[in-house]
Order: structure tokens, then C-alpha cells, then sequence
């Protein structure tokens, strides 16, 4: 099976988007951190679903729409920097597990 391959792969696209974050969220509209927690990437390659916790929580809104609106830019970043191919197609979450847990040390800290 090729699993240590899908998690390099994985592994890779998340520091790509890491990257390409804090290159592009040098944007105005996103005045926010964006972290990339993971890249959740299917079986067959071809879809990824990339991560990430905002800093603020008040920005995560603004953070998601810049991300989703630079979709296909993060895919010709990745075929720039990557021997990948096909690219898989890509879509942002907020990582809400990530959040959860945050709190969930928060609250124990008290």
C-alpha cells in the first residue's frame, strides 16, 4: 500500500499552503494568522481538502473566502513547486478540531 507516499504527499501540500499563506495573506483583507494545521488528502490523489486555524477568530470568515477565492492561484503554486501530477484539486477548511482542542487546553489551564 502506499501509504508513507500519500503521507508525504500530504504532508508536503500542507507546508505548501503554509507557504503560500504567508506570502498571500500579506493581503489587506486577511489582517488575520492563518496557521495550517493538515492537508487531508483522498486515497487516489486527486482532491485535497488543506486546514487551518485563524488567529483572531474574528477573521476566520475573511481568512476561508480568501483562501477558497485563491484556490486555483495554491494550485499553480503547487505545480510550480512540486513534481506532482496530476495537482490534485484543492479546497480550504477551518480546522475546527484544532479549535476544539485549543480550548479544550485553555480550559484546563484554569
Amino acid at each position: 500500500m502506499g501509504s508513507h507516499r500519500h503521507t508525504q504527499v500530504s504532508e508536503a501540500l500542507a507546508h505548501l499552503a503554509g507557504d503560500f499563506f504567508a506570502r498571500e495573506a500579506a493581503n489587506p483583507s486577511v489582517n488575520g494568522l492563518i496557521t495550517v494545521t493538515r492537508a487531508d488528502l483522498t486515497d487516489d490523489f486527486k482532491n485535497v481538502v488543506i486546514l487551518f486555524s485563524v488567529l483572531p477568530q474574528t477573521m476566520e470568515e475573511a481568512a476561508l473566502k480568501f483562501a477558497k477565492r485563491a484556490r486555483s492561484d495554491f494550485r499553480e503554486y503547487v505545480k510550480k513547486h512540486t513534481l506532482f501530477h496530476p495537482v490534485p484539486l484543492v479546497d480550504f477548511e477551518i480546522d475546527y478540531g484544532e479549535k476544539n482542542r485549543q480550548r479544550i487546553d485553555e480550559l484546563t489551564r484554569k
